[in-house]
């Protein structure tokens, strides 16, 4: 894609708060100070996840940065919810279309490190979600990078997965039960609750 580039490093312009997680994007409160892009971080802040229109793509933890690049060009930082996501390429061109309509010669950057995390989402997003009908990911991950593997004797080949209590985002009950791991997308997993028997999509903790 024109002017869109992808990087692999560690944006060395992310410099998280005091007491914040490496991976954390500029706060709300740190963009409004910034004059120079206080205008483009506003109409970024606009667009929403082609697949789920009701959160922003800052509420989703996508849109990381906004920054000059080496060459003095501004850089929009993007960064996937997971390797091959479908929407990026749409999301890349709405960044794109928004810096031509504010009059800035920049371009798109997709950082793949760190990785994303659904822990970068906002609690607005997570809200949203549940009232949209998906039930939003547990919270409290392990550290970036981490994950958990529990083995239990018996289980096909000594793994097993372990079981989460996930609410249905129509009627509140965790009598609910994982019906396919793979949902809508494949960063969401397909259940049914059994009390109100409505099945739902469920978006996956990574």
């Amino acid at each position: 894609m024109r002017g869109h580039t992808v990087s692999t490093a560690n944006a060395t312009a992310l410099t998280p708060a005091p007491g914040s997680s490496p991976g954390q994007a500029l706060s709300r409160r740190e963009r409004e100070q910034d004059s120079e892009f206080a205008a483009l971080w506003h109409a970024l802040d606009q667009l929403t996840d082609p697949e789920i229109p009701v959160v922003t793509l800052q509420e989703m933890g996508i849109l990381r940065d906004v920054r000059r690049g080496a060459d003095g060009r501004v850089e929009v930082v993007i960064t996937p919810t997971y390797s091959g996501c479908p929407a990026m390429d749409q999301i890349a061109d709405d960044v794109t279309a928004t810096l031509r309509q504010q009059g800035v010669d920049g371009r798109v950057v997709t950082q793949l490190a760190p990785a994303w995390t659904t822990d970068w989402m906002t609690p607005q997003a997570r809200e949203k979600l549940r009232a949209y009908g998906i039930a939003p990911p547990q919270c409290g991950s392990t550290a970036a990078g981490e994950a958990v593997l529990h083995f239990a004797p018996g289980s096909r080949g000594g793994l097993s997965r372990q079981r989460i209590e996930v609410a249905c985002p129509q009627c509140g009950s965790v009598n609910t039960t994982e019906t396919s791991h793979f949902g809508s997308t494949a960063c969401k997993a397909l259940y049914r609750c059994l009390d109100c028997m409505e099945p739902f999509d469920y978006f996956k903790s990574i």
